[in-house]
């Protein structure tokens, strides 16, 4: 695994160097886009929407579209006055029960690895996060953007999470949700309650599935 990000863990009077490494990986099979001709792969250009002409990299901007459709255009200086936060501390601000995070709010998860000196400070808030059945909650910034994250133990490490902010999640606005008639009948639910139980398992074991349409298509 290669390292994305290195810092360290702050809270209270403790601080715990630590390394980020991304804790997951798309399984995908690569495809690309090709001339049907002769197998010759299409690339695309960076071309300016006003005059037509191919722009290069280092003329490329940040630009922001108003709702009536205006360009506003974001220079280097206008972007080095919005808040820096501090790039290189995972900031925890506070320890909730793990049992009060919806898993809709998680995003993208980091293996945590602690420095050689600080091991002994990060197996100790490790197994004191397992221990009081709590996770917590800190502020980080990546690539750039400060976030809000949890860390939390999996199999035996530390793991950051980050999260969506909350109007990032949208709400679910349905009509069957209006309706008065929307709860099953008890016998109706009587019976889902005998199916659950009926194909209910202690634990999640992923490597009871495969990925079908990956293996099929691997061997075509």
């Amino acid at each position: 695994m290669r390292m994305v990000w290195k810092g360290s863990i702050s809270f209270g009077l403790v601080t715990i160097p630590v390394r980020l490494y991304v804790a997951t990986e798309s399984k995908n099979v690569p495809s690309h886009q090709v001339h049907l001709s002769d197998g010759g792969r299409v690339q695309y250009k960076r071309v300016c929407s006003v005059d037509g002409a191919e722009v290069p990299y280092e003329e490329v901007g940040r630009g922001y579209e108003t709702a009536s459709g205006e360009m506003v255009v974001l220079s280097d200086v206008d972007l080095a006055m919005l808040p820096q936060p501090n790039s290189r501390s995972i900031d925890v601000v506070s320890f909730v029960p793990e049992k009060t995070i919806d898993p809709i709010v998680l995003d993208r998860s980091y293996y945590v690895e602690p420095e050689s000196q600080a091991a002994k400070a990060y197996l100790l808030l490790r197994d004191a996060l397992k221990k009081s059945e709590r996770v917590a909650v800190a502020k980080v910034t990546l690539r750039d953007r400060e976030v809000i994250a949890l860390l939390r133990v999996h199999s035996d490490v530390l793991v950051l999470a980050t999260m969506l902010w909350p109007d990032e999640v949208r709400t679910p606005r349905f009509p069957f949700l209006a309706d008065e008639e929307s709860s099953a009948p008890a016998q109706e639910l009587a019976m889902a309650e005998a199916l659950i139980d009926s194909l209910s398992d202690e634990d999640l074991d992923p490597g009871r599935y495969r990925d079908v349409h990956r293996e099929a298509l691997t061997s075509l």
